[in-house]
């Protein structure tokens, strides 16, 4: 029967082996001809996931929730819209151009430099037109990476209301004004190793997780150089939820446990260094596998820094309970609801900004506070006194001369107010 792993709370079994090519592709087929989603997602996690472009082309929009099933197979949705050309440029589009350029580096192989500027272009103009149409998004350097992907596999139309879904339904965190959220889903990595492997997460604790921000930022599109692999990756990241990244990123740590005890824990920067980097050659299949049964043994709800992550935040608005609940249309957000979850992360962000700021400044000017304080409370302490006194006796005033006199009229003072 080949291994089996927990998906979510033990309701999808994950079976790693399908047969041959040929014997999964049908079974693939047979599941989208049974409207079986759930069985699909099955298929894309287990060992070599959807196979091949073509498949990933009908699935794909099926798992981010814009295309459903009909009588005539998978339709995706195709509604009319203005034409993004004629809307407003958004603030980001210069780094889009910038980052563009430095695309296309190791896939697809022996493009002519005629074919590559064509594809920059192309890719240039998926991404200006994602943010024009929901201007409300950040762009981040690596989310040029991400649509390279959706590009190359679905095509330049049909990339776009990918791009978009995945965008706001999958990677929203990312694309907010600070990079506040993002870092956020880092501080779920140690307590998962310490779960997982209490010693090699006390090795680690001196290093702080920024070494997977890369990888997880942009989906592993970055460090990936196999058109093959990073395409199998987004199968399953497609299948998962949005957390299933950084669980990746565990396994990775944990499969280097030896070479890691190699580094002494007093070195940090060289720990972050060989952390920052993915391994070579990288068992993808194995990571996986491995991978999912971690998020099955140690799901998130379960990590101690989990409470501290937004409710707003991807990590949970877009994290299901269990298998999808229905063999016609996955359960998702749609894309305005998406968007209003956007702005509320956005106001939320910037309050946090603006709390952060009014602590730092407290904290500069706490000594020079205390002793404003100091002298105010002496200063209207003495004056109160004072009118105190001058209602008194002269014998009040004589007290002050004698011990402890003065410290006498003061609590008298404040025993009558």
């Amino acid at each position: 029967m080949g291994e089996k792993a927990s998906l979510i709370k033990n309701e999808v079994k994950v079976k790693f082996d399908f047969g041959s090519v040929e014997e999964k592709r049908e079974k693939i087929e047979q599941a989208c001809r049974d409207r079986d989603l759930n069985m699909i997602a099955n298929l894309a996690l287990s060992t070599d996931g959807l196979l091949a472009d073509d498949i990933r082309q009908e699935v794909w929009p099926l798992f981010l929730g814009y295309a459903h099933f009909t009588e005539d197979g998978i339709k995706p949705a195709n509604p009319r819209r203005e034409d993004w050309e004629k809307l407003p440029p958004h603030k980001d589009e210069d780094q889009v151009r910038l980052d563009v350029d430095r695309s296309f580096v190791y896939y697809p192989k022996n493009m002519s430099p005629r074919e590559t500027a064509d594809r920059k272009k192309e890719l240039s103009r998926l991404i200006i037109e994602v943010l024009r149409r929901h201007p409300m998004l950040c762009y981040f350097q690596g989310f040029h990476d991400i649509c390279q992907v959706f590009l190359l596999v679905l095509g330049v139309e049909a990339a776009v209301m990918a791009t978009e879904h995945i965008a706001l339904l999958r990677i929203r965190d990312f694309m907010l004004p600070s990079l506040g959220p993002a870092l956020d889903h880092l501080h779920l990595l140690y307590p998962l190793l310490l779960s997982a492997d209490k010693r090699l997460c006390e090795h680690l604790s001196r290093t702080k997780p920024f070494f997977a921000l890369a990888a997880t930022l942009t989906l592993y599109a970055h460090d990936i150089q196999e058109y093959s692999n990073i395409a199998r990756l987004f199968d399953v990241f497609l299948a998962t939820d949005p957390v299933f990244p950084l669980y990746l990123f565990a396994q990775v740590v944990l499969q280097r446990r030896d070479e890691l005890f190699d580094i002494p824990d007093d070195e940090p920067e060289m720990l972050h260094s060989v952390l920052s980097k993915l391994p070579k050659p990288l068992d993808l299949e194995g990571l996986i596998s491995k991978a999912l049964l971690l998020l099955g043994k140690y799901p998130p709800e379960k990590l101690s820094t989990w409470v501290q992550i937004s409710n707003k935040s991807v990590l949970k608005t877009s994290r299901r309970a269990g298998p999808f609940r229905s063999k016609d249309r996955p359960a998702h957000p749609d894309l305005r609801q998406a968007e209003c979850l956007l702005l509320k992360q956005t106001a939320e962000v910037d309050r946090k900004r603006k709390l952060k700021e009014i602590c730092d400044q407290v904290t500069r000017y706490k000594p020079q506070a205390i002793k404003i304080g100091v002298t105010v409370v002496v200063g209207l302490s003495a004056i109160a006194i004072g009118a105190y006194l001058s209602k008194s006796s002269t014998l009040g005033w004589a007290e002050v001369g004698k011990p402890l006199g003065f410290v006498k009229l003061v609590l008298n003072y404040f025993r009558r107010s």
